[in-house]
């Protein structure tokens, strides 16, 4: 029952968000490599990775287990998003951009998730 995962818009969207973060912390202060710019590259990426990983699963659960991951991993990204902007180190146009893809990707990831949740129930 493997499902396709790049046919998944919430994956196209976190895949889209993993890349756009990875461009603006490029300019993050070295010493932020290992702390701040780590984090967030860890948190965004780990969205659609459990996206793939819930999508290749057998079982429907299994799939909600992973999307529920990612849902938290958006939530950690949104965190250190705020960060990276209170310590300076994104400005304002930056962040409403990224800021504005981790928002659709997190509605469209919970759409996801209640689609799947109905599923298992039926």
């Amino acid at each position: 029952m493997a499902r396709d995962f790049r046919k998944i818009k919430a994956w196209q969207y976190a895949d889209d968000l993993s890349v756009l973060v990875y461009l603006v912390t490029r300019d993050f202060p070295k010493d932020e490599a290992y702390v701040i710019t780590s984090q967030l590259r860890r948190a965004v990426v780990s969205v659609p990775a459990n996206i793939v990983e819930g999508a290749s699963r057998e079982h429907k659960k299994e799939y909600l287990h992973f999307l529920y991951i990612a849902r938290a991993s958006i939530a950690e990204t949104e965190y250190f998003l705020h960060l990276s902007k209170r310590l300076g180190y994104l400005q304002d146009e930056s962040y409403n951009k990224v800021d504005e893809l981790r928002k659709e990707t997190a509605k469209t990831l919970q759409g996801l998730i209640n689609s799947v949740k109905k599923e298992i129930t039926e």
